[in-house]
């Protein structure tokens, strides 16, 4: 996997990671970065859909795959229409970890390349996780 892969994916949680701190320090609101944070984060939940959509278009398949591909947009706006609080970032984790899983199971790709993408995932996933915990403790 291309290192730009990588810095991409790591890139990708300074939101994660800064937002949190930003209510530590009281450097701002909590209810306005509770807002950018599950906002970004169903963002982010919705590119892995994009995944399988794709994976299925390519390999020319209409199962599973392609109807789960709608439901981490589907989760994440659901999720903040109808949740808030720390029912919302439950449910924003668990779905994380949920695509995580069903990636390793899913995704056509030569094995090499899904160890690799899956390492890559299961670490930034993890970290994801954490952030959301240290956002339901920081309330």
């Amino acid at each position: 996997m291309p290192i730009q892969f990588k810095i991409l994916g790591y890139a990708g949680l300074l939101p994660f990671i800064c937002l949190p701190l930003l209510i530590v320090t009281d450097i701002t609101n909590y209810y306005y970065t509770f807002q950018h944070f599950v906002q970004y984060s169903a963002i982010i939940l919705s590119f892995f859909g994009g995944i399988h959509w794709y994976d299925a278009l390519q390999n020319n398949r209409v199962n599973h795959q392609l109807y789960v591909a709608m439901l981490p947009s589907i989760v994440g706006w659901l999720g903040l229409v109808m949740l808030d609080g720390n029912v919302l970032l439950g449910i924003l984790s668990c779905a994380f970890i949920g695509m995580l899983m069903y990636d390793k199971y899913t995704l056509v790709m030569q094995k090499a390349k899904i160890i690799e993408y899956t390492t890559l995932r299961l670490a930034l996933t993890t970290i994801v996780v954490v952030c959301h915990l240290a956002m339901a403790l920081v309330a």
